[in-house]
């Protein structure tokens, strides 16, 4: 035996409240479409007349009235009491292409804010005017109303629950009407005043250009509540969209998602939009207008498909040619929004060779000779190096500028990758990374005589950091105020990683890791780390010149761990002691050498 499902609608009415939409107050978006589905229904036939929205708020009800296509009796017990009849919409027309409303369940959102709903309509096709009333409880009756309509039409009546009061206050329908309707192509009015514009202010028509950059800059100040930097054409002819991009005016967190207004049809879907734009061009906020992307049920969000994605790709594509063009006619304009928005332009640096270009010609980076772009630095230095950590740049910048070696800090976010990805659109650019090891051998020789004269010292150095495994080398360097420098090879930090880590390891992994280490150690893969101690530093050559080797060790030890400070390497237990050690002799000597 077959039986036909019975619907609660009361739990229909609890569902789209709690889990469908995020707010009762989509109830007026409902009601605004589905009066603007029906005038564009009346439009399609013999019947046009200009549309007409009227919304009333007063003496405890809610009433929406439309001069739209209106319905006959059949039609109000076909579309207005049975749910989930997609079929027979679509053969009483109203489940068209044009049409805002997809589900069917418009109607039932007034429920959200009301127990009862009066739905009065009067057909264009004829017939007399015909009152619907429907109950949350799902009782609903039909009868001819008490009068006719003076013309063909539809007007739904609210009668809201107390608990519901803040959602149908007259200001808060108002406010709504304009959010929702602000770009119908049909006149919309609340107690007779007009909520709804001319359209979409990007297809206005202005008299010059600057006054329709003016507008819709302002439009932009209104909408967001900044001033953008600039306004940018968006338009996606498959998706039926189009719109403007308003860039930022101050930098923006690149970790948050983007928020974009996007009106389907003209009708508002949501004003806190995402995945419009590729996450990269965080730095852009977008008003949209679309005709063919698909909103989910509630109408609040677009559906993730293919067609959104193509979107998605053509609107990053639409800014990237904006970026690109004020590059060829605003280098000025275009390095302030560098400025601002590095990090985006960066990100699309990593996949795009136009935008890698951009980065290479107009993008400023930190550097040895100080703040410049990627091609005026290899101009300088054709055998540049780069740093991938930001702490080793500043410990080797003043050094390595010292010796005519120039140095790029890439230890920001994606600097890395770009270096790495230059070669793409110039075989010929030559970027490396520097091994600081490396830099030793920029390091000018001690005069012989004064090396002659420090080799007690020397010796006594080396006994005293051998078991910190560093050796010592005395070079003469500028800048003369920096005593010592830390040096260790990618190798060499490798290898010190790999015996931390075997320290702390169990048996078994402490096995592996030692053989590891070992071969490492047996390929001459790893030199030691190095301290470098500047003789042209006056500190320097005076504890050269100290006649007492055990003193000169607490001394050297002192420096070692300066060094390990200044460079911000990380500190071992044995490198703690030792400085902990050479600050206790230190003062231990200066208390007794006072005595």
């Amino acid at each position: 035996m077959e039986s036909a499902f019975q619907v609660d609608l009361r739990g229909v009415v609890d569902l789209l409240s709690r889990h469908l939409y995020s707010s009762p107050r989509v109830y007026v978006r409902e009601l605004l479409q589905n009066a603007v589905d029906a005038i564009t229904a009346r439009g399609a036939g013999d019947h046009a007349v200009p549309g007409r929205i009227a919304l009333e708020v007063g003496g405890g009800v809610v009433r929406v009235h439309d001069n739209g296509v209106g319905l006959t009796e059949e039609e109000v017990h076909t579309l207005l009491a049975t749910i989930g009849r997609s079929s027979k919409r679509d053969e009483l027309g109203f489940a068209r292409h044009e049409f805002l409303g997809q589900f069917g369940i418009g109607l039932l959102s007034g429920f959200l804010v009301a127990d009862e709903i009066e739905v009065e309509t009067r057909s264009v096709r004829g017939g007399p005017t015909v009152l619907w009333t429907g109950m949350a409880d799902g009782r609903y009756r039909v009868a001819p109303a008490g009068r006719d309509r003076a013309e063909p039409g539809t007007t739904v009546t609210l009668r809201p629950r107390a608990d519901a009061a803040e959602w149908v206050a007259g200001r808060t329908v108002a406010e709504l009407a304009a959010l929702y309707g602000s770009l119908l192509p049909v006149e919309v009015t609340v107690d007779g005043t007009p909520v709804s514009g001319e359209g979409p202010p990007w297809l206005a028509a202005h008299p010059t250009p600057d006054a329709r950059r003016a507008a819709l800059t302002e439009y932009g100040r209104r909408l967001f509540g900044f001033t953008p930097f600039d306004v940018v054409d968006l338009s996606v002819p498959e998706a039926g969209l189009t719109g403007v991009a308003f860039i930022l005016p101050s930098p923006a967190n690149p970790t948050l998602r983007a928020a974009h207004r996007v009106y389907l049809k003209s009708m508002l879907l949501a004003d806190g939009t995402e995945g419009l734009l590729p996450e990269w061009a965080f730095f852009a906020r977008c008003v949209v207008d679309a005709a063919e992307l698909r909103p989910t049920a509630s109408r609040e969000s677009l559906y993730d498909d293919d067609l959104l994605e193509h979107t998605r790709d053509a609107l990053g594509r639409r800014l990237r040619e904006w970026l690109v063009t004020l590059a060829e006619t605003d280098p000025a304009r275009l390095r302030g929004f560098l400025r601002l928005h590095h990090l985006g332009v960066k990100a699309l640096a990593l996949h795009d060779d136009d935008m890698l270009r951009l980065v290479d010609q107009w993008l400023e980076f930190e550097t040895s000779d100080g703040p410049m772009t990627l091609a005026q630095f290899r101009r300088r230095h054709p055998a540049g190096r780069y740093t991938s950590g930001v702490d080793e740049f500043h410990q080797l910048s003043a050094v390595a500028g010292a010796q005519g070696v120039g140095l790029v800090n890439a230890g920001y976010v994606y600097d890395g990758d770009i270096m790495e990805r230059l070669p793409r659109i110039d075989p010929e650019i030559r970027l490396h990374p520097l091994d600081p090891a490396e830099l030793a051998t920029h390091l000018g020789p001690v005069d012989p005589e004064a090396e002659l004269a420090a080799r007690a010292f020397l010796a006594a150095a080396a006994r005293a950091l051998d078991a910190l495994g560093c050796e010592v080398v005395l070079r003469d360097f500028d800048p003369a105020s920096l005593p010592a420098l830390y040096l260790t090879s990618r190798a060499a930090q490798h290898q010190a990683e790999l015996r931390e880590a075997r320290e702390s390891s169990d048996e078994l992994w402490a096995g592996v890791l030692g053989a590891i280490e070992g071969a490492i150690a047996g390929g001459g893969a790893a030199a030691r780390p190095r301290l470098v101690l500047n003789h042209r530093n006056p500190l320097v050559r005076r504890v050269c010149a100290l006649p007492d080797t055990s003193l000169s060790a607490t001394a050297v030890e002192a420096l070692y761990g300066m060094a390990l400070l200044h460079g911000r390497h990380p500190l071992r237990p044995a490198d703690t002691a030792a400085l902990n050690r050479s600050f206790l002799g230190l003062l231990d000597w200066a208390v007794l050498g006072k005595e």
